[in-house]
């Protein structure tokens, strides 16, 4: 990535962590199963998912054990707290990312795309963050987490990993974000999101 200075992937990814996990504990209680624009999901469910994708990553990268349930299939149900889990995989993740070298060349991933230069392979564990604290907050009401000086590295990011991930269902058909569109809508449009989705549940 030439737009991120050296080192500079680390504080992308904070900010995407620090995000989905701030988004997550502002979810009101009577919220859990409000839908998303994960369509058939649940705001449960994508926060089941977000937190098995940030164990995918830390387990790539350290060899440890990957998420006991199938991101891609989540139960919509948690017993107890529901944040426990997604605070100790975001934690798993930060460690494991710690570990990385700034300019790593190869750096495992759960992606299909498999090891990645660190750059890159940060900065897509930061996407997966950061869309679906996207996805938490306008299906709860809370403000957007995304900004333009965050989605900037992410949408460079997005566009070199996201196509051969369409296929297996990760992301739904890109779409138009209009001539006007900011920096966010055009990262959400790229990854079949409507910037304006809260809007039109109302």
């Amino acid at each position: 990535m030439d737009e991120l200075a050296a080192g500079q992937w680390r504080v992308v990814l904070d900010q995407a962590h620090s995000a989905l996990r701030t988004i997550a504990e502002g979810v009101p209680a009577d919220a859990w199963d409000r839908s998303t624009p994960c369509e058939l999901w649940t705001v449960t469910q994508v926060l089941q998912h977000a937190t098995g994708d940030q164990i995918g990553y830390a387990a790539a990268i350290t060899g440890g054990a990957g998420p006991e349930e199938d991101p891609f299939a989540p139960s919509g149900r948690i017993e107890g707290d529901k944040l426990i889990g997604l605070n100790a995989a975001l934690d798993a993740s930060a460690r494991a990312w710690a570990g990385v070298g700034e300019d790593d060349p190869q750096v495992p991933t759960p992606l299909p795309q498999g090891a990645l230069p660190a750059s890159v392979a940060a900065v897509a564990c930061a996407l997966d963050a950061a869309v679906h604290a996207w996805d938490i907050a306008v299906a709860t009401g809370q403000p957007s987490p995304l900004h333009d000086d965050l989605a900037r590295p992410l949408i460079e990011v997005a566009r070199q990993i996201v196509e051969p991930l369409r296929a297996y269902g990760a992301y739904a058909a890109a779409l138009d974000p209009g001539e006007e569109a900011d920096e966010v809508s055009v990262l959400l449009a790229y990854l079949g999101r409507d910037s304006r989705w809260a809007e039109s549940r109302r």
